[in-house]
């Protein structure tokens, strides 16, 4: 089998399991809040949140550290810290133990995230990028949907612990492969060193951010220090924007947004991600959460629609934007899903499978007609040598906005609703036994989340209408031209 295939079939079976497990712990979250002891509303938000954060933290660096020592290695290293991370999560004994064991999972993710773009990039000729990514996508896809309905199943049946064990043989099958299979292609850049005081100020900012505002909304701190805790988050960010233009070897490599299709490509991304971050997540505590009190399976086959339709564009839209360019796929894929995200701000609150659906469709849609056109025009745009820290920085961004959308989300709520009812939401503690006296202020916070992310969809479309044509391979300024 060529290397290209070989290449693909790998760096897919690695989205797979990642997509798995975000989504199989997503649908389980309610269930572990109840069960897991020692567990409140903050711990459990965190268990997403402290993943998505230490990933978009360490990405960047991860692709900078694989630009030096190898992309290879680390994504085959990344394999086996996320398989362990794994196996501790399932045999978590209290809610702070499992957010510390999802953070080793996040940096075995950081490693395969930062890494499996840019080795695609560099296996695929240019003319089958998006092809290829967009096959890649549907792995992402597939274990949607085999994360919600495995993690119903699961859930319902042997327990939650078990959809972490579920990592375990396929971590060591598929790390076993990569090792054998996978050849360094990209020659490293063995004199950059490490931008520590970059990567302090950017996980510094972002955790400071998360914190004041899952803290504050959710009663842990006061108001007052919670807005002090996003004033410095954003202030600290602010700092590192600054101190890496200045950087000769920074940790996010701004000049590379000096390339208009990266840059626009990127600033899509970051938008997107902001729209649909938190798109899951609302879906499962509105399907397993008061009124409806589905069960973890039913609410997983709810969420079906999205990631079929997800997975039938996400392939012929990077096949088509290979032959016909992006900037089509592009704007029509987030004007799909902006309709669709339209559409969900006026559920009600016991919509049937079939009321919902059109509108699930519409949003999977659209996001499989961006993804994969977006990121094969965002890797092509820079050289080779360049593309771990590209496929770093996308993968950043993406994660960035999505773990900004849930503290998005979060305040919406507590802007909505009081804290005694969002702990019940989020622990699962509500049931029909013990009847919820805030569903209409619930529902009015999804319907106002879901205008939030329309709108952003829309604001995405600038960018991707306003996108340049890059030239294949083109050249990226050096750090230090305009210093």
């Amino acid at each position: 089998m060529q290397y290209k295939w070989r290449v693909l079939s790998n760096t897919t079976v690695a989205t797979l399991m990642s997509s798995i497990d975000t989504n199989i712990v997503l649908i389980s979250l309610p269930t572990i809040g109840r069960q897991l002891p020692g567990t409140n509303a903050t711990l459990l938000l965190w268990v997403l949140i402290g993943y998505s954060l230490l990933t978009a933290v360490v990405l960047v660096n991860f692709g900078r550290l694989s630009d030096i020592f190898g992309r290879v290695r680390l994504y085959v290293l990344g394999f086996a810290v996320f398989t362990g991370g794994s196996l501790l999560c399932g045999l978590s004994g209290t809610g702070l133990e499992l957010v510390a064991f999802r953070l080793i999972q996040a940096v075995g993710a950081g490693f395969l995230f930062s890494n499996s773009a840019a080795i695609i990039t560099d296996a695929f000729p240019p003319n089958e990028r998006g092809r290829a990514l967009g096959v890649n996508q549907v792995s992402i896809v597939v274990g949607a949907v085999s994360g919600l309905v495995l993690g119903g199943v699961i859930t319902s049946t042997i327990g939650w612990r078990w959809i972490f064990f579920v990592n375990v043989p396929i971590g060591l099958i598929a790390t076993l492969r990569a090792r054998a299979d996978l050849r360094e292609i990209a020659k490293p850049e063995t004199h950059a060193p490490i931008d520590w005081v970059g990567n302090i100020l950017f996980a510094a900012g972002l955790t400071v951010l998360l914190l004041g505002i899952t803290l504050g909304a959710l009663g842990q701190v006061s108001e007052q220090l919670g807005l002090l805790g996003v004033l410095g988050g954003i202030g600290l960010l602010a700092v590192f924007v600054v101190l890496e233009t200045r950087e000769r070897f920074p940790m996010l490599d701004l000049h590379l947004f000096r390339i208009r299709e990266f840059a626009a490509s990127g600033t899509a991304m970051f938008l997107n991600a902001l729209a649909r971050g938190a798109f899951t997540f609302i879906l499962v505590f509105y399907l397993q959460g008061p009124p409806r009190y589905l069960s973890p399976f039913t609410a997983g086959l709810f969420l079906i629609p999205t990631s079929a339709a997800l997975a039938t564009a996400g392939p012929i839209s990077g096949w088509l934007s290979d032959r016909y360019g992006p900037r089509g796929f592009l704007v029509a894929g987030l004007a799909v899903s902006a309709a669709g995200f339209l559409w969900l701000s006026i559920i009600g609150p016991d919509d049937s499978f079939l009321q919902l659906a059109p509108a699930l469709i519409l949003v999977g849609g659209g996001m499989g007609m961006f993804a994969s056109p977006n990121r094969a025009a965002m890797m092509t745009a820079v050289p080779p040598e360049r593309r771990g820290v590209a496929s770093a920085v996308g993968a950043t961004l993406l994660n960035t906005g999505a773990t900004i959308s849930l503290g998005i989300t979060l305040i919406v709520m507590s802007s909505v609703l009081s804290l005694a009812a969002i702990q019940e939401i989020f622990l699962g503690t509500a049931s029909p036994t013990h009847p919820f006296t805030e569903g209409a202020g619930f529902l009015t916070s999804i319907h106002f989340i879901f205008v939030i992310s329309a709108v952003l969809c829309l604001v995405a479309l600038v960018p991707s209408v306003l996108r340049g044509r890059a030239p294949v391979e083109a050249p990226v300024p050096s750090p230090e031209a305009g210093d």
